[in-house]
């Protein structure tokens, strides 16, 4: 008997973690804090290395801060008037300026290196599995999923008069972008009017979108939840806002919500893509 206990007390243990750690990740939101300092938790591949590769280049800082205060601090006490009281009139030293031209330049290599490869592994990936396409407006984003039906609607800021309990001013939208987690997801972006910029810090996303041109890259949620960003280009009088709120679902529900979106956009009409400025000036005018 007490064997089976336990046998079944860790098993049940563990269903619970497990179903713990499912709920956390459904209720994830994403975005900055009150007093927050640091970055956002990164929440993808491309975020988490970027994560890691600023906190290498800020131990990089400190030593570097470190070691001046030294030097300063070392030339305060030896070189100063009451100890020092015949100065060196030595105008040129060989080996000290060796050092301080190479030094520099081998602490760039050092940064440059890990740089290049977050530049790199951000830009593409060639295993995406959708693609979604990006679109900037005066002032409110576009979104197109053409490899499910060629879904497409606007994504509007709400006005402070209308937010219900639980949506953050200025970051909330009417039509949140939908993508699945964890899944390889590939973002062409360009722009109707003006530059705008497409920004999600939690996932390492900031990238222009400029007319006559599309810019690609990608991103994997590595969690269900809600992802808010905003437009990070000054691109006008209401470019304040234009805020990203994109919501993560597991690949399951994310398919349930397809057939909903088929339904839902496809009888979207003209008069509502004309709307849409409409709403925006009225939403930039809300204090």
């Amino acid at each position: 008997m007490l064997k089976r206990l336990f046998t079944v007390i860790p098993a049940v243990a563990l269903g619970f973690m497990i179903y713990a750690d499912t709920a956390m990740a459904e209720m994830v939101e994403m975005r900055s804090k009150p007093w927050q300092l640091f970055f956002q938790q990164p929440m993808s591949p491309t975020a988490e290395q970027v994560y890691d590769l600023n906190v290498f280049l800020l131990w990089i800082e400190v030593v570097i801060t470190l070691f001046v205060l030294g030097i300063m601090a070392y030339i305060m006490v030896k070189f100063n008037a009451k100890a020092n009281p015949t100065p060196s009139k030595t105008t040129h030293n060989t080996f000290l300026e060796v050092i301080w031209t190479a030094v520099p330049i081998l602490i760039l290599v050092v940064i440059a290196v890990p740089s290049l490869k977050v530049l790199y592994f951000a830009d593409r990936t060639q295993d995406y599995e959708m693609t979604v396409k990006v679109k900037g407006n005066q002032w409110f984003w576009s979104y197109e999923y053409p490899d499910h039906g060629d879904i497409a609607f606007d994504s509007i800021i709400i006005p402070d008069d209308e937010l219900k309990k639980g949506q953050p001013r200025l970051l909330s939208v009417d039509n949140p972008v939908v993508l699945p987690a964890n899944t390889n997801i590939r973002l062409l972006l360009t722009s109707n009017d003006v530059i705008h910029n497409w920004a999600v810090p939690s996932l390492a996303i900031k990238l222009d979108t400029t007319p006559g041109r599309v810019n690609e890259t990608w991103t994997h949620i590595n969690a269900p939840g809600d992802y808010y960003g905003m437009c990070s280009e000054l691109c006008g009088v209401n470019h304040g806002f234009m805020p990203i709120h994109i919501r993560a679902l597991p690949k399951d529900e994310f398919q349930k919500w397809l057939v909903k979106a088929k339904e839902q956009f496809a009888s979207n009409d003209n008069k509502e893509q004309e709307d849409g400025p409409v709403r925006v000036a009225q939403a930039g005018t809300a204090k």
